[in-house]
């Protein structure tokens, strides 16, 4: 009998060697490690795989958008891993923020792991064309085979399981969310143009949704509960693959088989930056947003100015991108002057941190909003539109992981938004408060627009004391930051 992992890629995917709502919540408590759950030893209490079968510190939760950051910290009370929970709450993006991080996207994710006191990246952009033709040009969607790709690293639970709550939000609908509903006013115009589109994200007086209006996506929701009962591989090989092939043409976007079946998400080592006793670990390119990071906090080192450093870590990434190369030779020798850069796509970002201190920090992307704007009928989601075709820039997806290998303890995750201000977004953040000692919210708070953080800190490390553990998104944006004790 094939495994899991299997039907998702057709074979073993390789493992290395070596608050409040729109607001902040302190992840404090003072529970630690050692807590127990609910219901061990004969315990009356929720069973394993059940919200509150965890009890004490559960870790916490930070994502863009309030109901998927829920749905993480679900997991997290249920007895799941950091893992885990990005992997339930990212799904859950895909139906809350389609406009950033839908099934036809992509992304890319530092995972730590505190056992193995390692950091490693996956990373798994919608960067591939689909097929040629069509005037709506697609990206092949990697969003599912990425997601499947993290379950593999530390989990606990089921990927069906975490696939059942992003199923059921769609199924049965959810509220729209301010950060939803922002996008689609953005857009509003030529997104509601697609017949498929304004079925789900118009009113009855063909509007968009507002917040709170209820949203539901059935045809999503099957897509979703396919990919629970067949497995991931079925969307890149199966009869699911070949449903996308033909359906896809219709909207424009054509994605073929022979794009499908290859696209599978790279693990790769982080680029990676001392800072003191502790490592900071970036994304790698192709996610170049993380280059863009670490040469921007290599310059804040350096002593220079916030908005200096930022463009210093533009240029290298604008150097990789024209010429490629080694990014560890980019930021020993990093280029000089200001880098031209077209019109940069919307993200979004998801951070999450569990009791044991293992941690995860994401960026995601359809390479523009609502991707190429309309829906695969039949299936529910929109395809990524092609990078580097016409105006699409691919985006610069950037987060930030740090550790302490000593200690073998986390002490910090961020990851972040807003275009060409996504790597000082999360570069600047990061060094107030692991070297200034600023607060995790007020770090974030004072990022330049229109840049937009997610982060998590442990000032005194974790495993440790979890009280000083604090979690927060940017006040200014439409996440939520939520965990703690239960």
């Amino acid at each position: 009998m094939s495994s899991a992992r299997d039907r998702a890629y057709g074979k073993p995917l390789p493992r290395p060697g070596a608050l409040a709502l729109m607001g902040l919540l302190a992840l404090g408590g003072c529970g630690t490690v050692s807590d127990t759950v609910s219901s061990v030893m004969g315990g009356s209490g929720p069973a394993a795989g059940q919200p509150g079968y965890v009890s004490g510190f559960l870790g916490g939760v930070v994502a863009d958008e309030p109901r998927a950051a829920l749905v993480g910290r679900d997991v997290l009370s249920a007895g799941g891993t950091a893992v885990d929970a990005a992997v339930a709450a990212g799904f859950a993006l895909t139906v809350t923020l389609p406009s950033r991080a839908g099934l036809g996207g992509g992304g890319a994710c530092l995972v730590y792991d505190v056992a193995q006191n390692t950091t490693e990246a996956l990373v798994f952009p919608a960067s591939a064309t689909g097929a040629t033709g069509g005037d709506r040009p697609a990206a092949v969607p990697m969003m599912a085979r990425g997601l499947f790709a993290l379950h593999t690293r530390k989990p606990r639970r089921p990927f069906e399981e975490l696939l059942a709550p992003a199923e059921q939000l769609a199924r049965f609908g959810t509220q729209t969310s301010r950060a939803l509903a922002a996008d689609l006013a953005a857009v509003a115009g030529p997104l509601l143009a697609d017949e498929g589109a304004r079925a789900v994200f118009a009113n009855a007086g063909r509007s968009p949704l507002a917040e709170g209006a209820q949203l539901v996506q059935p045809e999503l929701g099957a897509t979703l509960a396919t990919l629970r009962v067949s497995g991931v591989g079925d969307l890149y090989q199966g009869a699911m693959a070949r449903r996308l092939e033909e359906l896809s043409r219709r909207v424009g976007g054509p994605v073929s088989l022979d794009a499908l079946r290859p696209s599978v998400p790279q693990i790769l080592p982080p680029i990676q930056v001392a800072l003191v006793s502790d490592t900071m670990s970036f994304l790698p390119p192709p996610a170049d947003g993380g280059l863009a990071a670490a040469a921007t906090v290599q310059a804040l080192q350096a002593g220079q100015a916030p908005e200096a450093a930022a463009r210093r870590g533009l240029s290298a990434a604008a150097a990789w991108r024209r010429d490629g190369g080694s990014p560890a030779a980019l930021l020993a020798n990093p280029p000089g002057g200001d880098a031209a850069w077209g019109v940069l796509p919307a993200s979004a970002s998801l951070v999450v941190l569990d009791r044991e201190g293992n941690a995860v920090t994401c960026a995601f992307s359809m390479n523009n909003l609502f991707g190429t704007g309309r829906v695969v009928p039949g299936m529910g989601f929109f395809l990524a539109a092609a990078p580097g075709v016409g105006r699409v820039e691919p985006p610069l997806l950037s987060a930030v992981l740090v550790h302490n290998r000593a200690l073998a303890a986390f002490r910090y995750a961020g990851a972040s938004s807003g275009q060409l201000a996504a790597p000082l977004a999360t570069a600047l953040p990061a060094m107030r408060h692991l070297v200034n000692g600023t607060p995790v919210p007020a770090s974030l708070a004072t990022v330049p627009e229109p840049g937009r953080g997610n982060a998590i800190g442990c000032a005194r490390y974790l495993p440790g004391d979890a009280r000083q553990c604090v979690a927060a998104t940017d006040p200014r944006g439409a996440g939520l930051a939520i965990g703690g004790l239960q």
